[in-house]
C-alpha cells in the first residue's frame, strides 16, 4: 500500500489550534506502517471523552469544543481518521472502506489502551465510532451522538437500487450546486439514498475535492456578490478561491489532489443500499445496540437536512437511551462542533456528571 504523509509545515500557524500532536503507528492488512494522529488535552486522570470527526474534516473541527470539556475536568482524545488531518493517507481510493476504517481505528484504540470512555461522534465519526463501541464494549461507559447514524438498509426496493447504481455509474458528474441542492432536500420525503447519491458521485469523481471551499461556504456567511465570485472561480478550476483562515485550515491536510482519496472515497462507503459490502456487519451492530443498556444520548441539530430525524431509530431500539434528556442542538447545522460548540460540550459534561 502506498501511503502519503502531509508535511508538518502545512499545519503551521492554524487559527485556534494550539494543540500538541500525538502519534500511533499501526500495521495494515498488508504489513504497511500507518501513522494515526490524535489530540490529548485536559487532565491525564480526568474522565476520557473520545471525539471523532467525519468527512471531509479533521480534529480541527473540535478546536472550540475542547476548551469547554477540559475546563470541566475532562480528558479529550480527538483522533484524525486515516486519510484526514495529520494522519497518514493511503494513496488509492480503493484503499478506503468502512470496514478498514473500523479496523484501523480499532487497532489505534487498543494500542493506546483508552478505557472508561464517553464517546462522542458526528457524521462519519459516528459510523466508525459506534462500530468501535460494538467491537470494544468494555472500553466504553457511555455514548453521545449527533447528526450521524448506523446505516442498515436491507429492504430498499430493487428499482431504487437499480436507479441509484445506474446514476452513479453512467450519469455525468453533478456540479457543486446540483450536489448541494440534492443534499439540502434529503428530508423531502423521497428515498434519501437517491439524494445522497449526488454527494457520493460528486466526491468520488471530483479529482481535486474543494474541501476548504466547501467548509467555508457552509460555515461562514458571506455577501452574495463575494459568494457568487467564489463559486465562479471554483467553476473555472480554482480549488480554494479567496480562502479564509478556516478554508485554509480545512484544506491544510491536502497538499495536492493525490492526498484527497479518503474524503473522495468515504461517502461511497456509506451503506445506503442492500448491496453494501458492510450490510452484514451493520446488522450485527444493530443487534448489539438493541441490548446496549449503558447511557446512550442523542443530540441532533434542528437544522441538518441530511440527518434530521435520524435519532428516532436509536431512541426506539437502544435500551440505554431510555430516561435520558435527549437534546436538540439549536442552530448547530450539520457540523455542530462549529455551529454550537458550547451546546455540544454541555451535553457531554451533563451526561457524564449525571451518570458517573
Amino acid at each position: 500500500m502506498e501511503i502519503l504523509r502531509t508535511p508538518d509545515e502545512r499545519f503551521a500557524g492554524l487559527a485556534d489550534y494550539p494543540f500538541a500532536p500525538h502519534y500511533t503507528t499501526i500495521k495494515t492488512h498488508d504489513g504497511s506502517d500507518l501513522r494515526i494522529h490524535h489530540l490529548d488535552e485536559g487532565p491525564a486522570d480526568g474522565p476520557v471523552v473520545l471525539c471523532m470527526h467525519g468527512q471531509p474534516v479533521w480534529s480541527y473541527l473540535y478546536r472550540y469544543v475542547i476548551p469547554h470539556l477540559t475546563a470541566a475536568g475532562l480528558r479529550v482524545i480527538a483522533p484524525d481518521l486515516v486519510g484526514y488531518g495529520k494522519s497518514d493517507k493511503p494513496a488509492a481510493r480503493e484503499d478506503y472502506s468502512y470496514e478498514r476504517q473500523v479496523e484501523w481505528m480499532g487497532k489505534w484504540l487498543e494500542m493506546n489502551n483508552f478505557s472508561g470512555i464517553t464517546f462522542f461522534g458526528q457524521d462519519w465519526g459516528g459510523l466508525v465510532g459506534l462500530r468501535l463501541v460494538v467491537n470494544h464494549p468494555e472500553r466504553f461507559d457511555r455514548v453521545v451522538i449527533s447528526n450521524t447514524g448506523l446505516p442498515y438498509n436491507p429492504d430498499v426496493p430493487a428499482e431504487v437500487v437499480q436507479e441509484i447504481e445506474d446514476f452513479r455509474a453512467n450519469q455525468p458528474t453533478p456540479s457543486l450546486l446540483e450536489m448541494q441542492k440534492a443534499l439540502s432536500s434529503m428530508d423531502s420525503g423521497e428515498h434519501p439514498a437517491r439524494k445522497f447519491a449526488y454527494w457520493q458521485k460528486w466526491c468520488w469523481e471530483t479529482e481535486d475535492l474543494p474541501v476548504g471551499f466547501m467548509m467555508s461556504m457552509m460555515l461562514q456567511p458571506q455577501a452574495k456578490p463575494l459568494q457568487a465570485l467564489k463559486f465562479l472561480l471554483n467553476k473555472m478550476g480554482v480549488t480554494s478561491p479567496l480562502p479564509t483562515p478556516l478554508a485554509k485550515a480545512y484544506e491544510a491536510p491536502f497538499p495536492d489532489p493525490g492526498y484527497k482519496m479518503g474524503p473522495r472515497a468515504m461517502p461511497s462507503q456509506v451503506p445506503t443500499l442492500p448491496t453494501s459490502p458492510s450490510l452484514e456487519e451493520q446488522r450485527k451492530a444493530w443487534a448489539f445496540f438493541e441490548t446496549f443498556d449503558k447511557p446512550f444520548l442523542c443530540a441532533f441539530a434542528d437544522n441538518d437536512p441530511v440527518t434530521r430525524g435520524g435519532d428516532a431509530q436509536f431512541k426506539e431500539k437502544v435500551p440505554g437511551t431510555r430516561g435520558l434528556p435527549h437534546t436538540t442542538i439549536k442552530g448547530g447545522g450539520h457540523f455542530v462542533q462549529e455551529g454550537a460548540p458550547e451546546q455540544v460540550a454541555q451535553v457531554i459534561v451533563d451526561l457524564i456528571r449525571s451518570t458517573s
